[in-house]
C-alpha cells in the first residue's frame, strides 16, 4: 500500500520528527511505499494569494473559492499544489504529523490544507461531502504531540476533551473531503520524554502503523447516509432527539 506522511515541525531534531520517522520506518519495513512531505524542509508556501491563480488579470477581483475552481478547470494550479495533490491521489493512507499549537495545527500545515484541498479536489461544488468526494476510500490519521498532561485534555480537563479539540481537523479537514478518518495517536507531556518513554512510545507507534489498514475508522455520520435533512444538512429531528449534544452528535456508534 502507499502512504503519504505530511509533516509539520520546524526543527528536524524534534520529537515530532523523530516519531514521524519511527512511523515511516515501520511502514517501509512492512512493505509499504512511503513518501514524506516535510513542509518546513520544503519551505512550503502557506498563504493563499494572487500568486496561486495565474489566470487572474491584474485588475480582477480575487475570490479564492471561485479562483480555485477556475484554476483547476483551466489546469493552471501552481506546480507545488499539483505535486502535493498527486501524492495524495497516489496514497492509500495519509498521516498528518504535527504538534498541537494553539489548539490546532501549525500555520504551515493549515496552509497546506488551504491550498491543496482546492475546488474539485478537496471538495466538489454542489456535490456530496462528509464521507464522499474525490478522496473517499482513502484513510487519514493524525499523529499529534502535546506538551500538556493527558488530564488537561480529558472530559474534566481545562482545555476540553481531546476528541473535541481535534474534531475540526478530523471531521472538517479530513472527513469533509471523503477520507475514512482513523482514531488519532496523541503523545502527551512531550517535554518530559526520557529514553525509556521514547522507546515505549515508539513501540506504540509501530503497533499503530501495523493496524493502519485494519483499524476501524471514527464512525462519523456520512452526509448522504440518511441522518441529515436534505438542503438544511442538519440532523433529522428524531435522531437529534436521542443524540448527545455538540460534536458527538455527528458520531454514529452503530457503524463501529
Amino acid at each position: 500500500m502507499n502512504v503519504l506522511i505530511v509533516s509539520a515541525h520546524p526543527d528536524p531534531a524534534s520529537l515530532t520528527v523523530a516519531l514521524r520517522d519511527v512511523a515511516a520506518d515501520q511502514l517501509r519495513a512492512a512493505g509499504h511505499a512511503v513518501q514524506v512531505s516535510d513542509l518546513y524542509a520544503m519551505n512550503w508556501k502557506a498563504a493563499v494569494d494572487r500568486a496561486d491563480f495565474l489566470h487572474l488579470t491584474a485588475d480582477e477581483q480575487m475570490r479564492p473559492p471561485v479562483a480555485s475552481m477556475q484554476a483547476a478547470a483551466a489546469g493552471t494550479l501552481t506546480r507545488d499544489v499539483l505535486d502535493e495533490q498527486e501524492k495524495v491521489l497516489w496514497a492509500d493512507a495519509v498521516i498528518f504529523s504535527f504538534p498541537l499549537w494553539w489548539f490546532s495545527v501549525p500555520a504551515i500545515l493549515k496552509g497546506w490544507i488551504d491550498r491543496v484541498w482546492s475546488s474539485g479536489f478537496g471538495y466538489q461544488n454542489g456535490g456530496e461531502r462528509y464521507g464522499a468526494g474525490r478522496l473517499a476510500g482513502k484513510r487519514a490519521m493524525v499523529m499529534v504531540t502535546i506538551g500538556g498532561r493527558e488530564s488537561h485534555y480529558s472530559d474534566r480537563g481545562i482545555n476540553g476533551p481531546i476528541d473535541d479539540l481535534l474534531f475540526p481537523i478530523n471531521h472538517g479537514m479530513l472527513y469533509y473531503p471523503g477520507f475514512d478518518v482513523l482514531p488519532p495517536y496523541v503523545v502527551y507531556r512531550t517535554d518530559r520524554m526520557d529514553e525509556a518513554r521514547f522507546q515505549e512510545t515508539s513501540r506504540e507507534i509501530r503497533e499503530r502503523m501495523a493496524s493502519l489498514f485494519t483499524i476501524a475508522p471514527i464512525p462519523f455520520r456520512p452526509q448522504a447516509g440518511g441522518d441529515y435533512v436534505d438542503k438544511l444538512v442538519e440532523l433529522k429531528e428524531e435522531i437529534a432527539a436521542t443524540a448527545p449534544r455538540g460534536f458527538a452528535a455527528h458520531l454514529d456508534h452503530r457503524r463501529t
